[in-house]
């Protein structure tokens, strides 16, 4: 699931000012011309890249596996031609042996000859001179047998070894097909989680002013000790279908000088609509889904914020949005994450008349904010959201002390929101 970073832009307000400024702007990617949008593989193509380079990685692992066995196969004294080998070796070490014989039968038959004696008559004369005749025919013939046992070793030498480096070239190139095939796979991968991440980062997702999300009944002011029930309403008014959605909400409050954070004294929760169960709100992760949500539709979230009694009066925020991720890979969200300001009261202070919290609509240039001095604080009772009142103004930074004190805006939520993991 692709999701898309969230980065919330916190303004300091000046202190002289009747309302709290806030500007909460998503972070997607910069426009891409359509045609260019178009050529990018979508996830599901990636994913089915990737699969391919796994099967053909897979497939390379294992003929190269059946080419290391073959070749250890060759290796092995059973081999057939090893066999051959050591028959053919076999044949010629009977031919030396024969030949080694006959030679020593033809020194023998010399010997005899050379031995005869003056008296020898003719007929042992004619004897010996036969014997030692044969005895050379035979030398001859053992050795010709010799030369043609040894070539069939030879031959039997260079069938043995030419299989065996066809079976070696064979490995190695399927090792290198191996190697291939995981580099393929690798980039495959890493093209994969790269889009998938890019998804995350909202690198593939646009801008939705459709898909809206609306506080409602959330008062503008709080009193310390309390807990208030509101709802949010996520609305896809697009006509289509977005298969899951996703809302957000983040909570931030401060004391009256805007300087000292009280986020752990301020407790947001939510449940579904059909549910009686609270879940917190940890300002990282999205709510549960919602899927689908038809063209045209919404859904309500139950929300409860819980201020305690030890809070100090203050001011605070509560920012909501919403994001889209279809089954095709498209995903997109609310331009701008909606801040709802309201007012904290002390413990057991008597409000008066509260209205419900307004969103912010004023957008300012951080960059242009100063701070100023020698402004105090208004009563914490009225909307923060009444812009032009004296009695509203607020120094609801919103942001680090540290950076107003030095008279600077601050980016205080980037989150990375992960789906699945939601609070």
């Amino acid at each position: 699931m692709k999701i898309r970073r969230i980065l919330a832009t916190a303004v300091a307000a000046a202190v002289t000012t009747p309302a709290l400024l806030l500007s909460v702007t998503p972070a997607f990617a910069e426009d891409k011309p359509a045609a260019q949008t178009q050529e990018k593989p979508t996830i599901a193509e990636l994913e089915k890249a990737a699969a391919a380079a796994k099967a053909a990685y897979d497939d390379a692992v294992a003929a190269e596996s059946a080419a290391r066995a073959a070749l250890e196969a060759l290796l092995s004294d059973t081999a057939p031609l090893t066999v051959a080998v050591k028959a053919a070796e076999a044949v010629a070490a009977d031919a030396a042996t024969a030949k080694t014989d006959a030679d020593q039968a033809v020194v023998d038959a010399k010997a005899a000859v050379d031995a005869l004696p003056e008296t020898a008559t003719e007929e042992e004369k004619a004897a010996a001179a036969t014997t030692l005749t044969k005895a050379e025919a035979a030398a001859a013939a053992a050795a010709d047998a010799k030369a043609a046992a040894d070539t069939k070793v030879v031959e039997a030498l260079d069938a043995r070894d030419d299989e065996r480096v066809a079976a070696a070239r064979k490995l190695d190139q399927a090792q290198k097909a191996t190697k291939a095939a995981l580099a393929d796979k690798t980039a495959a991968d890493k093209a994969l989680a790269k889009a998938k991440e890019e998804g995350e980062d909202g690198e593939d997702c646009v801008p939705e002013a459709k898909l809206t999300t609306v506080v409602t009944g959330l008062p503008s002011t709080v009193v310390a000790g309390t807990k208030v029930n509101f709802n949010l309403r996520v609305t896809n008014g697009t006509d289509k279908t977005m298969d899951e959605v996703l809302p957000f909400a983040y909570v931030h409050a401060t004391d009256k000088s805007g300087l000292k954070d009280i986020d752990d004294l301020v407790h947001l929760q939510w449940s579904s609509a059909s549910s009686s169960t609270w879940k917190t709100v940890d300002n990282e992760h999205y709510m549960d889904a919602i899927s689908p949500l038809k063209a045209g539709a919404h859904a309500d979230v139950k929300m409860r914020l819980t201020v305690d009694a030890s809070a100090p009066a203050g001011n605070g925020v509560t920012f909501v949005a919403g994001d889209y991720f279809n089954d095709n890979g498209t995903c997109g969200g609310n331009p701008d994450l909606e801040g709802y300001e309201f007012l904290i009261a002390a413990a057991g202070s008597k409000p008066g008349k509260v209205d419900d919290a307004k969103p912010s609509t004023t957008k300012p240039n951080t960059s242009d904010l100063k701070p100023q001095s020698g402004a105090s604080a208004g009563p914490v009772n009225g909307s923060l959201a009444a812009t032009g009142s004296s009695s509203a103004t607020s120094q609801l930074a919103l942001a680090s002390g540290a950076a107003l004190a030095i008279g600077a805006g601050a980016v205080f939520v980037a989150r990375r929101r992960k789906a699945g993991s939601h609070a």
